[in-house]
C-alpha cells in the first residue's frame, strides 16, 4: 500500500501513513507500559510483534487530565497504558536518506504535556530534510518523585531509552543516528539541559536546542528525599512504589495535588517539586552546575535562549527573570568563557492577540514560529490576526541549519566574550552585540 509505508524497528514492523511532506509514524513504543511492576521501575525494552503496528494515530500520554485549563499549547490527552512512545515524521522512509534528526521534547512543567500537539508536527521539518521526533515520558509522580524502593529521575531515564532507541532504529526512517539533535521548550528544555549533563546520554545527540529551558532550584541531592517525606507527612502514604503501585491515575493525581499545594512546611524546598534533581547516578550532580563549572558537553553545539516576557502577563516578572532568563545568560556566559560553541537569542515579538497577552512576547509565543506552522490549530488565538511569516520563516531557517550544519547560520555568530551576540527574533530579526553586564550577570 503506497499510502502506507511500512518501516522495520529492533521490535518489529510499524506502519504508517504517506503525506505531501513525507510520512509520519505514531504512537512507536520505545520501552514497555509503565504498568504494574514496570510503573516506577527503569523503563525497559516493549515486547516483541511479528505484524505491523499500526502507527497512524497518536499513542496514549502520560498527561491523564487535560489539556490543562488555560494553555497556550493545544496539547491532548490520549488514554491508554503504553505512554512510552515517540512519533517519526520523515521526508523518505529510506534507510540510505542519512538525514539529520530532531528529537523534541514537550514541556508541560513535568506534570503535564503531550507529544500528539499539532504544534510539534513534523511537516516543515520534513519539507526542509529533517527527520523529527516526538516523545512522551512519564509525568509527576510517576516521572519525578523519589521512593525508597524505586530509581529516582525516571522521566530522565525515559527520554535516554528513547535516545537509545533512536540511535538503534531512525536509520530505518531515513535518519542519520550521527546527526542527532535533542531539543525542547520549558520542561523540555530544562530535559535538554539535564541530557547535557546525563552521562548515559552522552553520544546520544551531536547538538541541543534549550527554549524557554526550566529546572527546579535547588536541585541539590536533598532536596529528592526531602520532598519525599513532605509527601508522606502531608498525604499519610509512604513515598515507595509499594504504596502506589496499584493506585489509579485519578488518587495519583490527587496526592500529586497535595504534595504541590503551597504552605510553611515546604520553607527551603524549590516551588515545582516534581522534576530533574540530582541523584548521583543519572544526574551525578545539580545540572546548571554541572554546566557552568566544568567542561561537561564542552563538544556539544547550544542554542539556548528565552522569550522576552516569559510569564509576565500573569504577574510573573520575577519567575521570568529568574527561571528563564537569568539560568539561560548564565549557561551562555560560562560557555562563553569556556569557548564552547553557543548560540544565544531572545524572542521579541509581541503578540498581537487580545486580553492579558496582548503585546507581549509571553511564554511559548515562539513555538510555531520555530516549527513553521503558523497556521496550526491554537496559533491564531496566541498570536493574533497575521502573525509574521517572514519571522517564521527566519527563525525556523536557523533551527534547521543548526540541525543540519551545526550553525545557525552566517547571520547570527557564536555568543563568545569577545562577541557576546544575541539574536533577537522579531518582525525583522536584528543582533544584538554585548547586552549590559548586568543583564548577562543578574
Amino acid at each position: 500500500m503506497a499510502d502506507q509505508p511500512t518501516v522495520s524497528t529492533a521490535h518489529g514492523p510499524v506502519r504508517g501513513e504517506r503525506r505531501p511532506t513525507g510520512a509520519r509514524f505514531l504512537g512507536i513504543p520505545y520501552a514497555a507500559p509503565p504498568v504494574g511492576g514496570l510503573r516506577f521501575a527503569a523503563p525497559v525494552a516493549p515486547a516483541p510483534w511479528a505484524a505491523p503496528l499500526d502507527a497512524t494515530a497518536y499513542g496514549p500520554t502520560a498527561q491523564r487530565h487535560g489539556p490543562v485549563d488555560g494553555a497556550t499549547i493545544p496539547e491532548p490527552s490520549v488514554p491508554g497504558a503504553g505512554t512510552l512512545n515517540l512519533n517519526v515524521f520523515t521526508p523518505a522512509p529510506d534507510p540510505g536518506a542519512a538525514l539529520p534528526v530532531l528529537v523534541w521534547i514537550h514541556g508541560g512543567g513535568y506534570v503535564a504535556g503531550s507529544a500528539a500537539s499539532p504544534w510539534y508536527d513534523g511537516a516543515a521539518f520534513n519539507r526542509d530534510g529533517v527527520v523529527l521526533v516526538s516523545l512522551g515520558y512519564r509525568l509527576g509522580i510517576e516521572g519525578f518523585l523519589h521512593l525508597d524502593d524505586a530509581p529516582d529521575n525516571r522521566g530522565v531515564r525515559d527520554w535516554i531509552a528513547a535516545l537509545t532507541w533512536v540511535r538503534d532504529n531512525i536509520a530505518a526512517f531515513g535518519g542519520d543516528p550521527a546527526k542527532v539533535t535533542v531539543a525542547g521548550q520549558s520542561a523540555g528544555g530544562g530535559a535538554v539541559q539535564a541530557l547535557l549533563a546525563a552521562p548515559a546520554a552522552r553520544g546520544l545527540f551531536r547538538a541541543a536546542i534549550s527554549m524557554s529551558g526550566a529546572l527546579i532550584d535547588p536541585q541539590e541531592r536533598w532536596v529528592g528525599p526531602a520532598a519525599a517525606e513532605l509527601f508522606t507527612r502531608r498525604t499519610g502514604v509512604p513515598a515507595t512504589a509499594a504504596a502506589l503501585r496499584d493506585l489509579s491515575d485519578d488518587r495519583l493525581r490527587a496526592l500529586q495535588d497535595v504534595l504541590s499545594a503551597p504552605g510553611p512546611d515546604r520553607e527551603r524546598l524549590p516551588g515545582p517539586l516534581l522534576g530533574p534533581v540530582a541523584d548521583g547516578d543519572v544526574l551525578p550532580r545539580p545540572v546548571l552546575e554541572a554546566l557552568t563549572e566544568s567542561d561537561t558537553a564542552a563538544d556539544v553545539p547550544l542554542l539556548i535562549g528565552c522569550t522576552r516576557e516569559e510569564f509576565h502577563a500573569f504577574g510573573g516578572q520575577d519567575l521570568t527573570d529568574l527561571v528563564f532568563r537569568t539560568p539561560a545568560r548564565r549557561l551562555a556566559e560560562a560557555r562563553a568563557i569556556r569557548e564552547h560553541p553557543t548560540w544565544l537569542y531572545e524572542f521579541i515579538w509581541p503578540s498581537a492577540a487580545p486580553g492579558a497577552t496582548h503585546g507581549l512576547a509571553f511564554h511559548c509565543l515562539d513555538l510555531p514560529f520555530a516549527f513553521d506552522l503558523l497556521g496550526a490549530e491554537g496559533v491564531t488565538a496566541a498570536t493574533g490576526e497575521g502573525p509574521p511569516q517572514a519571522l517564521a520563516d527566519a527563525m525556523h531557517a536557523a533551527w534547521v541549519a543548526f540541525v543540519r550544519d551545526l550553525d545557525p547560520g552566517a547571520d547570527w555568530p557564536r555568543h563568545t566574550t569577545a562577541h557576546r551576540a544575541t539574536r533577537r527574533w522579531d518582525a525583522v530579526p536584528d543582533l544584538a552585540d554585548d547586552p549590559p553586564r548586568s543583564r548577562r550577570m543578574a
